[in-house]
């Protein structure tokens, strides 16, 4: 069971979202969403809190996907399970499942909290990046998850540097907010995913990751407000995804779980 090590207010933190999302208000037009599964036109946040996740075409150094695109890669599972979690341990009004969002919809700018997987094989074109900089820049948070490796995260640093010009990314350590914001964390744990544990003949799961260690990384404004979350060599969304699957490691879907939350918690006090 997941214990908190501080207390929120319902009502300040409704406020604070509230005001967060009034401060991230299109001031720029865009053509509608992206989105291959065509699901409804986005037409603003019902609840408190509604994840979107982001849609982006894949780069020239990378197919498709495995039978759907790899921005959709672990929906619906992962928003269903992670965001029951949200409700059954927090006060936030969330809503039971993400939107699925482009950033050429000014809609984008209605969600301050935006999730984004397979980041190292993503292609923004010019428009996409300078949305993205300045959903960034006018308070959104972005958490990028589930890519691996040198060539990926070549790639992911290539489109960040069109997207915020100059930005610095630094290593996360036991000293950062993000790790205390909620729950105490520890950033040298390595959230596998699923096609990476191995079972031993004694029944215990082996992790057997193709990338270590696991990078829990960031970029800030000039005021130190971190903007951009970066699960790096680790696997959030599958941990959330199989968080009902017996073979999973109950501990690291606790972890994900914790990590999720002090993201959104971070996102919507800061």
């Amino acid at each position: 069971m997941l214990t908190t090590s501080c207390s929120i207010n319902p009502s300040e933190l409704g406020a604070l979202l509230l005001l967060l999302a009034s401060t991230l208000s299109p001031a720029v037009s865009g053509n509608s969403a992206r989105d291959a599964v065509n699901t409804p036109p986005v037409t603003g946040p019902a609840n408190e809190l509604h994840l979107a996740r982001l849609t982006f075409d894949h780069g020239a150094h990378s197919n498709w996907g495995p039978g759907r695109p790899w921005w959709r890669i672990d929906w619906p599972d992962a928003e269903f399970h992670f965001t029951g979690g949200v409700q059954r341990y927090t006060v936030i009004d969330v809503a039971g499942d993400s939107v699925h969002i482009s950033l050429s919809d000014e809609s984008v700018f209605d969600y301050p909290w935006l999730f984004a997987q397979q980041v190292g094989r993503w292609h923004l074109d010019e428009q996409e990046a300078q949305r993205l900089g300045e959903y960034l820049r006018r308070g959104g948070f972005l958490v990028v998850d589930d890519f691996h490796g040198p060539q990926q995260w070549q790639i992911f640093e290539r489109v960040m540097q069109r997207v915020l010009p100059g930005s610095y990314v630094e290593e996360l350590d036991q000293s950062d907010e993000l790790l205390h914001v909620l729950y105490e964390l520890n950033p040298d744990t390595q959230i596998p995913g699923r096609r990476h544990l191995r079972g031993g003949a004694d029944g215990n799961v082996q992790v057997d990751m193709p990338y270590s260690p696991a990078r829990w990384r960031g970029i800030s404004d000039e005021q130190g407000r971190l903007m951009v979350a970066i699960n790096f060599n680790m696997d959030m969304g599958d941990a959330w995804e199989h968080a009902d699957d017996p073979v999973y490691p109950v501990p690291m879907t606790s972890l994900a779980y914790r990590f999720g939350i002090n993201y959104l918690i971070y996102a919507m006090t800061h």
